[in-house]
């Protein structure tokens, strides 16, 4: 059985508990007889480099996507633009909450993540946690902002930070 290749090498793909990768190449690896096809995928993320190889016939049952669409981006910003919306439940529930939409991989979904947990300068402090949850979905979004504006990550990070401080600022005034 010969799988489609959805993905080439060069291609920037998102892997929903990791981010953005880049498809290094196709493997083909022998396992009990079969032949299998993998995608080698590189991911770099505070300078430490990641390989995962994601069997071809599992990419898409795995999340493995293509980059959004500038739209789908779009959309996610203007997420950051509207009103944080924080349940009034378990900071524990909560927590659980903001980890499946990061891993859901959804640019929007993580968007509403950056906007629940930013805080202003005026804003009481974020736990440890909370920053942990914030810092990751941030990254996330602006991995998925980089790649697709095809800017660096730090310039994507002060993008969407200036859209929230922005906004913050908007309702102060």
């Amino acid at each position: 059985m010969t799988e489609k290749l959805e993905f080439k090498k060069g291609d920037f793909v998102v892997y929903p508990a990791h981010g953005v990768g880049r498809v290094e190449g196709i493997d083909s690896l022998s396992v009990s007889g079969q032949d299998v096809k993998l995608y080698s995928i590189a991911f770099e993320q505070d300078h430490v480099r990641m390989r995962l190889k994601v069997p071809v016939a599992k990419a898409k049952s795995s999340g493995l996507r293509r980059l959004s669409s500038r739209d789908r981006i779009k959309e996610a910003i203007s997420t950051l633009q509207g009103r944080s919306r924080v349940r009034r439940v378990m900071w524990s529930r909560r927590a659980q909450e903001y980890e499946s939409k990061i891993n859901s991989g959804d640019p929007v979904s993580i968007a509403e993540v950056v906007r629940d947990l930013h805080r202003g300068t005026d804003q009481p402090e974020q736990s440890y946690s909370e920053r942990q949850i914030y810092q990751a979905a941030l990254e996330r979004l602006a991995g998925e902002l980089a790649a697709v504006e095809k800017i660096d990550q730090d310039k994507a990070t002060q993008k969407l930070e200036g859209v929230l401080t922005k906004e913050r600022e908007k309702k102060a005034a």
